[in-house]
């Protein structure tokens, strides 16, 4: 090695350190945030986190006390339903995408998902909107289920493509010598093969999905009651948690501050649900 080819050499040990240095440094930044917010919503909402909070129904402005059980169930129903109407949509164009890569409608469709995923969510509530409440002539725990689906469908459309894409191109080749047609080589082979994948990817889009309050302004609209009929307005704790945190009342704020920890404690768990099952199937 010449004298040359050494400084060459050293420089690009330095730019690497440097490199590795500033991934380190936004890494540890990013992570401060994080545990500062989580922090402060510990100290905030902590002192509201008792039994009553799950177990009763908000009480009425400027009364103490109480809890917010019909949105935390809401948000069970109306997610699940999201998911529900989203699923077979978003495995069908995953699927489509990553199994006929020359379809002449790809092109489109990957153009479209991607556009859809750039959205911003407020808009799939006023879709949900001119498409479901004004025919059901009211607002509905399943149109904001319409709502949550329509965002869920391109999050789980690009998942499903990408997932399919990284199953060996011999397991099809395998069950297509045995004569087997496309559609049965798809649907008992290269599926099982990405189950671990699609039920990460599934989780992920429920995760996703929990936390958006904009498109169920316009939806689900809220309830300060428990209801568990999909056809009537509903609760979730976004649209709890929005409510209350323009509220005037300071124990209304508290509250609002445990339906923040609360949906960040699902959204972790449905997280890391989904790396669980990533190495469990």
């Amino acid at each position: 090695m010449n004298r040359e080819e050494g400084i060459v050499l050293k420089r690009r040990y330095r730019v690497e350190r440097l490199m590795k240095a500033l991934v380190a440094f936004g890494t540890l930044l990013a992570f401060l945030v994080l545990l500062l917010v989580l922090v402060y919503a510990l100290v905030q909402g902590v002192g509201a986190l008792n039994p009553d909070f799950f177990l009763q129904d908000m009480r009425p402005p400027g009364e103490r006390g109480g809890g917010l059980r019909q949105a935390i169930v809401g948000t069970l129903i109306v997610d699940s339903l999201g998911l529900l109407i989203a699923l077979p949509f978003g495995l069908a164009a995953g699927i489509l995408l990553a199994e006929y890569p020359d379809h002449p409608i790809n092109p489109y469709l990957r153009l479209l998902s991607d556009t859809l995923n750039g959205m911003p969510a407020i808009l799939f509530g006023l879709l949900a909107f001119v498409l479901v409440v004004k025919p059901m002539g009211g607002f509905s725990g399943l149109s904001g289920a319409f709502a949550l689906g329509f965002l869920m469908i391109p999050i789980l459309a690009r998942s499903t493509e990408g997932v399919l894409s990284l199953v060996p191109k011999e397991i099809r080749e395998a069950g297509l010598a045995l004569g087997l047609p496309r559609w049965r080589v798809i649907l008992s082979l290269v599926l099982p093969a990405a189950r671990s994948g699609l039920i990460t990817g599934t989780l992920l889009a429920f995760a996703r999905a929990a936390g958006e309050a904009a498109p169920l302004l316009f939806t689900a609209f809220g309830n300060p009651f428990l209801e568990l009929n999909p056809f009537k307005p509903m609760d979730t704790l976004p649209l709890r948690l929005f409510n209350f945190a323009i509220s005037p009342y300071e124990d209304w704020h508290r509250q609002a501050w445990a339906a923040g920890l609360v949906l960040f404690a699902l959204i972790a768990l449905t997280s890391l649900l989904a790396r669980w099952a990533s190495r469990r199937f």
